[in-house]
């Protein structure tokens, strides 16, 4: 088994719930990167207060707002003194839980900024940064170690499962995410040549603030989620690109 061994990262929606789980434990490696930076909207609240072995490097990003991007990123391109970004996930989402027959173009239009539009326009104002760490790296071929840009998607994107239909139609989020994956497969694409990999994560049914209180027995611990989602970066190479993985390593269908 790999070792995640990453020099920076940077984790979008990083207030609460997976973001802030990723933070903390990235922060709890064995040999933690030199750089976490916590993307949130208000680095000052209290929610940004996060305990860990080093405190993270808050990061102002409203991941709706493009003039905020571009200003988190020239800010972590400053810190980082031209060493690159290694790891940028995607991490920050929401959920309108409408009915198919109530949907709005409001909740459609927010969702699918936050979900689907935000990565895009993240992944593009990084990618000098990450470009900069996958040329300075040594090896070849693709790696988490060396540059990747993390998806959290969902199974409630993959249009062959169509997860809990009956209790939550939430037709918003589920397009949004169907989307990402397939925006991962055209990053995948698109970054190869630049040596960045990319993957969609289903983080599994995770027992957060988002996820409400809607009770289901597979839900999985954040700790346990997390965790295991870290796992699987260290050991993704050039075949793992591209991807729809869910936090044990297993194949989603799309």
């Amino acid at each position: 088994m790999g070792e995640l061994r990453v020099r920076s990262a940077l984790v979008t929606g990083a207030n609460r719930g997976i973001g802030l789980g990723f933070v903390r434990h990235l922060l709890a490696l064995p040999n933690p990167p030199e750089w976490v930076f916590a993307g949130c909207r208000d680095p000052k609240g209290q929610r940004a207060q996060v305990s860990g072995h080093s405190p993270p490097h808050l990061a102002s990003a409203e991941v709706t707002d493009p003039a905020s991007i571009k200003a988190a990123a020239a800010s972590v391109g400053e810190r980082l003194k031209g060493s690159g970004l290694n790891l940028l996930i995607n991490n920050a989402g929401i959920v309108r839980a409408n009915k198919l027959d109530n949907e709005t173009l409001k909740d459609m239009s927010e969702v699918y900024m936050t979900n689907t539009i935000a990565p895009l326009l993240l992944s593009q104002a990084f990618l000098p940064l990450l470009k900069k760490a996958a040329q300075g790296s040594p090896g070849s071929g693709l790696s988490c170690n060396k540059a990747a840009i993390v998806n959290i998607s969902s199974n409630g994107g993959s249009i062959k499962e169509v997860y809990l239909w009956e209790g939550i139609q939430a037709a918003c989020y589920r397009c949004s995410k169907a989307a990402l994956n397939m925006l991962t497969r055209c990053q995948s694409m698109g970054y190869r040549e630049h040596g960045i990999l990319c993957i969609a994560f289903h983080p599994g049914w995770v027992k957060t603030d988002m996820g409400g209180d809607f009770e289901d027995k597979v839900r999985e611990f954040l700790a346990k989620s997390v965790g295991g989602m870290l796992k699987v970066l260290s050991n993704l190479s050039d075949k793992d690109s591209g991807s729809f993985l869910d936090w044990e390593g297993k194949v989603m269908a799309w």
